[in-house]
């Protein structure tokens, strides 16, 4: 297995695409299918590897934390209804992992987040899974793994790559690249949320990066870009022009579920995977739409 231990999982952003279901929610826990969409991020971590989560929040997403943790009294409602199957699920979720919590007191964007994680991270390296994305890769080796692996490999910083539309790389991230192998890359420079004039490629970062240390002392020092922030993409620039990155073109879907037509898509096509209504939701739609 990968030398990647541990993983930060930022969730700490207002979820404001998302309005009004993130108005008293937050949007990692808005439901696809039958589990909140972070449940979907932490199982991924740990199916790659991950032993020790670190979970960037703030104020009001305390329900976070209940989710993942023990609930005595329904796992006791539960044996005593004889629904074992539903006991035993509801009990593997408080023990996926070693999951710890930390406030990000004020929105100061991505790399102010992945900073609060530096006493977490102390000298490993550590996975970086955005709160906003899912990934399902049915087939495949999760997303994360592939990162890992490749930093393994290559001993870089890694980020996950793939090829975006001209309209959306204006709101991404946008790469020069230079190809290494099959689906992985070099990654020479980056820029966030270029103007048309300043797109590198199509190839934008997308939910999800291995790093190391020497991030922190970057975003230490980093000035404010974009809307005021700290960009993460800001500080991985720097080091692509000293070390260079690797990136990945990863296996799997990605759904943005701080998107409203995204979470939709991740629902429905979730759904029709699902062991339990999979058949049953695609007969649904087959009768209802064709």
């Amino acid at each position: 297995m990968t030398k990647v231990k541990k993983a930060v999982i930022p969730a700490a952003g207002l979820g404001t695409r998302v309005l009004p279901a993130s108005k008293a929610m937050p949007k990692e826990m808005l439901t696809i299918v039958d589990k909140p969409a972070i449940q979907y991020i932490v199982e991924e971590a740990v199916e790659s590897g991950i032993e020790d989560i670190l979970i960037i929040t703030n104020r009001g997403k305390t329900v976070i934390e209940d989710h993942f943790d023990r609930s005595f009294e329904l796992e006791s409602k539960l044996l005593s209804s004889k629904k074992e199957k539903a006991y035993e699920e509801i009990k593997k979720i408080s023990q996926m992992a070693n999951i710890y919590y930390i406030r990000q007191k004020e929105t100061k964007g991505l790399g102010h987040a992945v900073y609060c994680a530096k006493s977490f991270v102390g000298d490993d390296p550590f996975a970086v899974l955005y709160g906003d994305d899912i990934i399902i890769n049915k087939n495949n080796k999760p997303a994360c793994l592939q990162l890992c692996e490749a930093y393994d490999k290559y001993n870089l910083g890694v980020v996950g790559i793939k090829e975006v539309s001209d309209e959306q790389i204006l709101s991404y991230s946008s790469l020069k690249v230079s190809k290494i192998e099959d689906k992985i890359y070099k990654v020479l420079d980056m820029i966030e949320k270029p103007t048309p004039d300043k797109v590198l490629s199509n190839f934008s970062i997308l939910g999800r990066c291995v790093l190391d240390k020497n991030i922190f002392d970057l975003l230490e020092n980093l000035p404010a870009g974009k809307n005021g922030e700290i960009q993460l993409t800001d500080a991985m620039a720097a080091i692509t022009k000293t070390t260079g990155m690797i990136g990945v073109n990863y296996d799997g879907i990605r759904y943005d579920i701080g998107n409203k037509l995204e979470i939709l898509k991740a629902i429905v096509e979730i759904g029709l995977d699902h062991v339990e209504i999979g058949k049953e939701f695609n007969n649904y739609l087959k009768n209802k739409f064709l």
